[in-house]
């Protein structure tokens, strides 16, 4: 089976800011993609201008939260962390009961 990887792109300051913030560079946060029970959400909150999604997933035993758009077919990362309410979303949809 022949499997396409993703290409990524981003930010670095945003990149800089997220990990102060937030704990996670976007490098780490590609990684939430990968993770084969992702979630991916559409951010129905953001303009209309640019359509912009969240992708929830489990990167070394915590759940990443990736905010992101598509440019030109590669996957843009806007923000990332260990967001709460992403947590839940993903637990919620996954079954996973705590």
């Amino acid at each position: 089976m022949f499997v396409v990887k993703p290409d990524f792109e981003w930010d670095e300051n945003k990149n800089i800011l997220s990990f102060q913030k937030h704990g996670v560079s976007f490098k780490l946060a590609q990684l939430a993609f990968a993770d084969i029970r992702r979630i991916i959400a559409k951010d129905l909150t953001h303009s209309k201008s640019e359509e912009r999604f969240y992708c929830f997933g489990k990167v070394n035993s915590e759940i990443i939260t990736v905010r992101f758009t598509f440019r030109n077919k590669i996957i843009r990362i806007i923000g990332a962390g260990y967001w709460r309410k992403g947590k839940q979303i993903y637990e919620k949809e996954n079954k996973i009961h705590r």
